[in-house]
C-alpha cells in the first residue's frame, strides 16, 4: 500500500479527526509534554515519521525541530502546521543525519510499518547524542484486552502493520541500539467497543478514563499491559 493522501483517511485513520481537543490532538499534546519533561530545551529534536507535522509544530517553540517521513504528501502538508521545523522526505531505516545530531528522538507508531525496524532503531541510536532521549511507541501485542477484540484488535486493522512484535522484542532492540529504558508504560484502553451490546459512549467512560487522565495530566502511571500501545522512554548510554 502506498503512503499517500488516501492513507490518512483509511484503516486506523478512518475515524480520526485532527481537530483541536480530538483524541489525536490530546495524544500529540501528551507526547509533547514528555519531550519537554525529558529533553533539553533549545536542543535539536527529531520526529521520525512526522506525518502531518502536528507534534513537531507543537514543539517548535521549545526545540530546534526536525521531521522526516516517507510520505511525500504528508511532508508537503506538514509544512503548513510545522512552519518552523526542518522537514524532509526520507526513510526511517536510512536517516539522513549526522551521528549524535539530536537530543530527543520521537518515533511513535512507525516501527510496525517498517520492513526492517531493527535497522531503524539502530539508526536512531546513531543519531541520538549521549544522554539523549528516545520516546518510542508501537501497538502492544501484550495488551490485557487484546484477546477480547480478537482479529478486530486495532493493531490488526492496518494492512501496513507488517512488523508487530512482543514488547520484550522491542525492548531488546532499543537496548541493542545503546539505550537504557527509563519508563515503560501504556496509553489505556481506547479501542472501544470491548463488550457487545454496551454503548460505545459508556465504554469510553469505563475503559478509557485512565488513559484519558494520563493524557490530560501528563502523569505517567499506566502499567505496560493496561493499554493498546507500549510506550518507552529511554536514555542513550
Amino acid at each position: 500500500m502506498s503512503f499517500d493522501e488516501k492513507y490518512f483517511s483509511t484503516h486506523t485513520y478512518a475515524n480520526i479527526t485532527f481537530a483541536k481537543y480530538s483524541m489525536y490532538w490530546w495524544s500529540n499534546r501528551f507526547y509533547a509534554m514528555l519531550a519537554r519533561r525529558y529533553g533539553r530545551r533549545g536542543a535539536r529534536l527529531l520526529e521520525v515519521g512526522s506525518g502531518m507535522g502536528h507534534l513537531a509544530g507543537q514543539l517548535s517553540a521549545e526545540f530546534e525541530t526536525y521531521g522526516m517521513d516517507l510520505n511525500h504528501w504528508a511532508v508537503k502538508k506538514s509544512k503548513e502546521t510545522a512552519e518552523r521545523s526542518s522537514l524532509q522526505t526520507a526513510s526511517a531505516q536510512e536517516l539522513p543525519y549526522k551521528d549524535g545530531a539530536f537530543n530527543v528522538v520521537i518515533i511513535k507508531h512507525i516501527v510496525e510499518h517498517l520492513p526492517d525496524p531493527a535497522k531503524a532503531i539502530q539508526e536512531i541510536g546513531r543519531v541520538t547524542e549521549k544522554d539523549g532521549i528516545l520516546i518510542f511507541a508501537t501497538p502492544n501485542l501484550d495488551s490485557l484486552l487484546k484477546p477480547w477484540k480478537g482479529d478486530k484488535w486495532i493493531g490488526y486493522q492496518d494492512p501496513t502493520h507488517i512488523s508487530l512484535k512482543q514488547p520484550q522484542e522491542w525492548f531488546d532492540l532499543i537496548q541493542s541500539a545503546g539505550f537504557r529504558p527509563l519508563k515503560v508504560f501504556s496509553d489505556g484502553f481506547w479501542d472501544v467497543p470491548y463488550i457487545r451490546f454496551v454503548p460505545k459512549s459508556l465504554q469510553k467512560l469505563i475503559f478509557g478514563s485512565l488513559g484519558g487522565l494520563q493524557a490530560i495530566t501528563g502523569f505517567v502511571f499506566l502499567p505496560m499491559r493496561w493499554g493498546e500501545s507500549v510506550i518507552v522512554i529511554a536514555r542513550k548510554k
